[in-house]
């Protein structure tokens, strides 16, 4: 699963707001802050919203990289 700390990253490379992401994914502001909090996070959503967040950000352009010894992390597609 995608983490709090993943889910800011990918919108910064995107170059966007919370609200763009809102807008790409149809959720509410309110659920973006809480899977962006550390405290929250996406652990605390339902399964439904995590892969909707995840599957717009990866739409866009975004791939996670999955903890392999070296951390989660995010990075952008390479264009071919």
């Amino acid at each position: 699963m995608i983490d709090a700390k993943q889910i800011r990253a990918a919108r910064a490379l995107l170059e966007w707001s919370q609200p763009d992401l809102v807008q790409a994914t149809g959720l509410s502001l309110t659920t973006i802050r809480r899977m962006e909090d550390n405290q929250i996070g996406p652990a605390r959503s339902s399964a439904a919203n995590v892969q909707t967040v995840q599957s717009a950000l990866e739409n866009a352009g975004v791939v996670f990289i999955p903890k392999n010894g070296g951390g989660a992390g995010v990075r952008l597609k390479n264009p071919d």
